[in-house]
């Protein structure tokens, strides 16, 4: 069972090049950038190989190095193997990135140590095999993470952001740690994967979940808590990119790890529901009226992040591991690329809008979006799906039926038409092709979808009533945007309806604090 203890390497080689890093702070490192990228890309190595040895010889928790269940252990499975590549791959790209980026900064030896650190961070929490080690890595993760976002410490902006970001991340460590405490009591060991195969529904099992999600939707900047993630754009572009397709997964990690635990409490994922469905349309809704291009992408990231939420509510773990990865990798390459997209789009000469949808455009194509997806699902089979991944593709055709608002449009040409029409079609089958195989590699690691009962049936119509209302909204807005109370609609959106300020002086001005 040697090969369990693989993935302990990928972090160890960060940490090494941390220290060298450290080293040599300033302009131009010696080979900092070099070895940094290396280590990078010997963590993703290291993290594939994992992969493949559990391919080869199946899942399994590493030995324990420590004693009384404090220590360092590993849980290799199909959950913790995808984060390794996943979070090890955007690691590497992130520093190759950087050596160019960050060519010319005084501090660019410090600046790739916190890089380093933070990456072996998050390699550390999601191989977690013990509570100890997790809530460590957790921790060290955000404590990290402010070093990064205090690259420019001169920066009263970066200076507020980071300190509020510390104050949630305070708190979402306590409940972290509270969570851990109640498990321990409860099972009598810090074994993760003995929790998930022995847990049973209690008191304190219950309040342990209500625990893990306040500190996951704490993690992912979840209403009203998600002020900070829209103003950490000081940090250099990096860091956005680590920050939104790496460190901010957290949250969601902790909620599939912790599948079991999570059924055992049918009211707190009811809660993640209706938080993360409310917070998907009002982040969805805040992002486009954004101009500028990174708080766009942040507001972005906060519905993308509460949409996976909503999975995790719904019981659909497995497809909630398979949004952190297209979601990823989508952001990672969005801000890594957000400078020559501005460049890219100014140089577009843009005429506007070529057709307007009418009200029965819109309708239409719902209708046939809503058609397509029925047609594929019965091809492709709706036999063992459950009801909450059926209603949830549903949601999202929601979203192609909106570009088959623009093709449908009477002034639109057949090719336009032709092509939302493709795009349709595309996305139904590669969703439920997408489902059979996160399914079919997380089988045994994380736990079915149960039943709906009647307070899930009544969730599940109210997000298909709410995001196809949205949805609705937004295909037909050239026709209502005229109106005077659009105009007004679109200033309160573009300040978030004024949900942050609301929290900052709740705070009390505790944002303006120094924090750890």
């Amino acid at each position: 069972m040697l090969y369990l203890y693989l993935p302990i390497l990928s972090p160890l080689i960060l940490i090494a090049a941390a220290i060298y890093a450290g080293r040599h702070p300033g302009l131009r490192p010696d080979r900092v950038p070099q070895v940094a990228e290396a280590a990078g890309f010997a963590a993703f190595l290291v993290a594939a190989l994992s992969a493949v040895m559990l391919i080869v010889n199946g899942s399994g928790t590493s030995g324990l190095i420590g004693a009384f269940g404090v220590g360092l252990s590993v849980r290799l499975d199909a959950v913790s193997a995808v984060m390794l590549v996943l979070v090890s791959f955007i690691g590497w790209v992130v520093l190759r990135y950087s050596a160019t980026y960050m060519d010319g900064e005084t501090r660019q030896g410090l600046f790739t140590k916190w890089m380093a650190l933070a990456l072996a961070s998050v390699l550390l929490l999601v191989m977690s095999g013990n509570l100890i080690q997790l809530l460590v890595a957790w921790t060290t993760t955000s404590l990290a993470l402010h070093k990064l976002l205090l690259f420019y410490p001169e920066r009263a902006t970066a200076q507020r952001a980071a300190r509020k970001k510390a104050l949630v991340a305070r708190l979402s460590e306590c409940a972290l740690a509270a969570a851990v405490i109640l498990m321990i009591a409860a099972t009598g060991t810090t074994d993760i994967h003995t929790i998930l195969t022995t847990v049973q529904a209690g008191w304190m099992t219950m309040m342990a979940a209500l625990l893990i999600a306040v500190a996951a939707v704490l993690a992912s900047a979840q209403f009203p808590v998600h002020g900070w993630l829209t103003e950490v754009m000081e940090a250099p572009t990096p860091v956005s990119a680590l920050l939104h397709a790496g460190v901010i997964n957290a949250g969601g990690f902790l909620l599939v790890r912790f599948a079991d635990v999570m059924l055992t409490a049918p009211g707190v994922m009811a809660l993640l529901v209706m938080l993360g469905g409310f917070t998907a349309l009002f982040g969805g809704l805040v992002m486009l009226t954004q101009p500028a291009v990174k708080t766009s992408l942040a507001w972005s990231t906060i519905a993308q992040m509460a949409f996976m939420v909503m999975q995790c509510g719904l019981a659909l773990f497995p497809l909630a591991l398979l949004h952190i990865v297209a979601h990823s990798l989508y952001k990672a390459h969005a801000f890594l690329s957000s400078g020559e997209a501005v460049r890219n789009v100014a140089a577009i000469n843009r005429p506007g809008p070529i057709a307007v949808p009418s009200a029965s455009n819109v309708l239409r194509a719902f209708a046939t979006a809503i058609v397509i997806y029925a047609l594929v699902g019965l091809l492709l089979g709706f036999d063992g799906k459950s009801v909450q991944a059926i209603a949830l593709g549903v949601i999202l055709i929601f979203g192609v039926a909106y570009l088959l608002a623009q093709g449908f449009a009477d002034a639109a040409p057949r090719q336009l038409t032709q092509r939302t029409v493709v795009y349709a079609l595309v996305t139904s089958v590669s969703y439920f092709a997408l489902q059979v195989i996160a399914q079919h590699l997380t089988a045994g690691a994380l736990p079915a979808t149960p039943a709906p009962g009647p307070l899930e049936w009544a969730l599940i119509v109210l997000a298909l009533l709410s995001f196809g209302l949205v949805a609705v909204a937004q295909a037909t807005f050239p026709l209502w945007a005229p109106h005077p109370a659009a105009a007004g609609l679109r200033v309160h959106l573009s300040n978030g309806l004024y949900a942050n300020a609301i929290f900052d002086k709740l705070l009390d001005g505790w944002s303006k604090r120094s924090a750890a």
